[in-house]
């Protein structure tokens, strides 16, 4: 593992298992109270022997590590610079691991779904899929960008009490996101 120096973000990188001539890369983002290591077991259900980039997010909420301040406070303005900071990151790390953007599928927990989410919706160029558990529909971008390159999942509890009900279904800019491909169209 290497050292998180002089990257932005605290961050833990794991290489993929050997034998991967051109393997996949897990960027994780954690939901609220996690940390980069939060999301490390994902591999195992999701992509066995896949590279592992876990951030720990850089805004303090209660204490807890969090992606973004709450929109309540900031409006949507703070995700919007942290969806910046996250793409610069991805190029430094990038070049740092030696991964392939092309095969960068984003994986987040709530809070850092939502982040996930925004740099779908923003830099859909950055990455080849996400998996986002708990997700809000963050923004909604003056552009809608192709998104047909991308594979997503978007697992949203209908009884979750922070996410309005129904929600990913009445903004339906998910419906330009999700393709029917499915992630694993990229072994």
């Amino acid at each position: 593992m290497q050292p998180a120096d002089d990257l932005t973000f605290i961050h833990k990188w794991v290489p993929a298992e050997s034998g991967s001539p051109d393997p996949v890369t897990l960027l994780l983002l954690h939901g609220t109270g996690g940390d980069e290591n939060a999301l490390l077991p994902v591999r195992n259900e999701l992509w066995p022997g896949a590279a592992l980039l876990g951030l720990r997010g850089k805004v303090l909420e209660n204490g807890m590590p969090s992606s973004f301040r709450r929109f309540a406070e900031v409006g949507i303005e703070d995700i919007k610079s942290r969806t910046e900071e996250l793409a610069q990151f991805i190029d430094a790390a990038s070049e740092r691991y030696g991964f392939s953007r092309r095969r960068l599928i984003v994986v987040g927990y709530s809070n850092g779904a939502n982040l996930a989410s925004s740099l779908v919706l923003l830099h859909p160029h950055y990455l080849a899929g996400a998996v986002l558990f708990r997700a809000m529909v963050p923004l909604v971008p003056d552009l809608i960008r192709d998104f047909s390159h991308l594979s997503v999942f978007i697992g949203a509890a209908r009884l979750d009490p922070l996410i309005p009900s129904g929600q990913a279904e009445k903004r339906r800019v998910t419906r330009h996101v999700t393709s029917r491909m499915p992630l694993n169209c990229l072994r």
